[in-house]
């Protein structure tokens, strides 16, 4: 797949195209990939750099997240109240957060869809309409189920545990073709099996015209008499980052994918969209507990994510197996100095286990000093009840499986060696704000509505402020689903793509 770099580009670019797609993620590329096999002439614009798999296969996990991930992976949600600090993973590179999944693919539930399409009044949101979307996804991603064999010992032995309590495991559906269990999705599969979309449907895009160019920071979406009509932005300089050479890109349709926490800072910059531009966000809280076991466990050797349990789904929990680079873990171990070797030195006899929460969705995203925007996070009095309900069950699950310790995603705590001390913890009613909880699925932040006043988009993807500008990404979700996003957004986008593709003359007589 030939890419147009932006930071060898010395020349400012000025272009036509029919689509300018900003951002090259999961939203964004399946709808590259679908005008450009409509015959449309497609431009993909992606902030971050092109960085081949064999490439980013030979980076270790820490140079991985510097080299593909926003902010290094230390972007942040601001807890507000008693709320933890949350870490937001999102991907910069070409491939967006695809390229740093854990591949996990699950389509939206059917009670969320009834939620959307009764309530809400979004008509097509039902399982029915949206299958063929999700099955076309799947096809082209080779999502297949996990095999038992690909299971690790550390997500065997919470099965075990969860066989004791009368909890049932589900083997995970992941994109996935030749996957050798190396436990390391998050940083970009060492093994090339993760069919991440620059894999999976950026080159399907090239093959039918698509021109791709990364480091293209997109700064404005022009717009005239209320219809768009192209983007400007700068491309950003190999040596300092900064962004320097001009480029702009007139076109008859421009789709904006720069994921839940950059769409809305796109769209306010460019003073598009409602009231309810970075509202409403999500991010489905996630923790995970870890357990040591007399028995050697080496929990890397294996799918990085495996099994699930749906047995919370009415309690707002999502089981959900995981075991990450050993050195990721160890980060967030207690102690200091010798205390914390210790404990990283019984590394080879951990499991962990994780889950996260179908969540109300009271987060922020606005504009701030830089190209980062501010993300704020209130917690519920339910899902702060939901957090420390799933740290019990996780605790009993490593306990019910023969655990020794307990480490609890609490900074600083002690592990704990008994039920009774998980308990009796949980019953003391502790604050959240100590808890070291994560998201991968920010979603909701442009968030598609009947009404122009509920919402940002049209269930078509168009925005209600503006022709001929529409989203296709996580932010258009219009609540939290409760499961791993990357299906989700990929059929959302392609639904979108679709009506696009069969309304493009519309469009075009609109642009003229």
């Amino acid at each position: 797949m030939t890419i147009l770099r932006g930071r060898e580009l010395t020349s400012p670019m000025s272009t036509s195209v029919d689509v300018v797609v900003i951002g090259s993620g999961a939203g964004g590329a399946v709808v590259a990939r679908e005008l450009a096999r409509a015959g449309r002439s497609v431009i993909v614009l992606e902030e971050g750099g092109y960085h081949a798999p064999k490439d980013y296969a030979a980076l270790t996990p820490s140079r991985a997240l510097s080299t593909l991930a926003r902010e290094a992976g230390l972007g942040l949600a601001v807890g507000l109240g008693d709320t933890p600090i949350m870490s937001v993973l999102a991907g910069k590179c070409v491939g967006g957060s695809s390229v740093l999944t854990g591949g996990v693919c699950f389509r939206i539930p059917d009670d969320v869809l009834h939620d959307w399409s009764s309530r809400l009044g979004l008509r097509g949101m039902t399982p029915d309409e949206l299958a063929p979307f999700f099955e076309e996804i799947e096809q082209a991603m080779s999502v297949e189920t996990v095999p038992e064999s690909m299971r690790s010992r550390s997500t065997e032995l919470f099965v075990e545990g969860a066989a004791h309590l009368g909890v049932p495991m589900k083997s995970l559906r992941r994109n996935t073709s030749g996957c050798k269990g190396a436990s390391r999705c998050n940083f970009g599969c060492p093994n090339g099996a993760k069919m991440s979309v620059d894999i999976s449907m950026l080159p399907d895009a090239r093959k039918n015209g698509a021109v791709i160019v990364s480091d293209a920071l997109v700064e404005k979406i022009d717009v005239e008499r209320g219809t768009a009509r192209g983007v400007r932005g700068r491309f950003l300089d190999p040596r300092t980052g900064e962004p320097g050479v001009p480029f702009d890109v007139r076109a008859r349709v421009v789709v904006v994918a720069c994921g839940s926490l950059h769409t809305p800072v796109l769209l306010k910059k460019s003073g598009l969209g409602t009231s309810h531009v970075g509202r409403h966000l999500t991010l489905h809280p996630a923790f995970r507990v870890g357990a040591l076991f007399d028995e050697r466990v080496d929990g890397w050797d294996g799918a990085m994510q495996s099994v699930y349990s749906d047995h919370f789904a009415d309690e707002g929990l999502t089981l959900v197996g995981v075991y990450t680079a050993p050195s990721v873990l160890a980060a967030a171990f207690p102690g200091v100095g010798r205390e914390h070797r210790r404990i990283v030195k019984s590394m080879p006899n951990l499991a962990f286990f994780g889950a996260m929460i179908h969540d109300d969705g009271a987060g922020r995203v606005m504009r701030w000093v830089g190209r980062e925007p501010l993300v704020t996070y209130r917690m519920s009095a339910r899902d702060r009840h939901r957090l420390w309900r799933g740290v019990e069950i996780l605790g009993e699950l490593a306990f019910a499986a023969g655990a020794r310790q307990v480490m609890l995603p609490i900074f600083g705590a002690d592990p704990i060696t008994s039920l009774e001390q998980l308990h009796a913890l949980v019953r003391s009613k502790p604050s959240t704000k100590k808890v070291e909880a994560m998201s991968f699925h920010p979603l909701g932040s442009a968030k598609m509505s009947a009404e122009p006043e509920h919402g940002v988009v049209k269930p078509t993807g168009e925005t209600w402020s503006t022709r001929n500008l529409f989203v296709a990404d996580g932010s258009v979700l219009p609540s939290s689903i409760g499961v791993n996003s990357q299906l989700p957004v990929m059929a959302l986008a392609l639904r979108i793509a679709r009506g696009i593709a069969a309304d493009f003359e519309v469009h075009g007589r609109l642009a003229a």
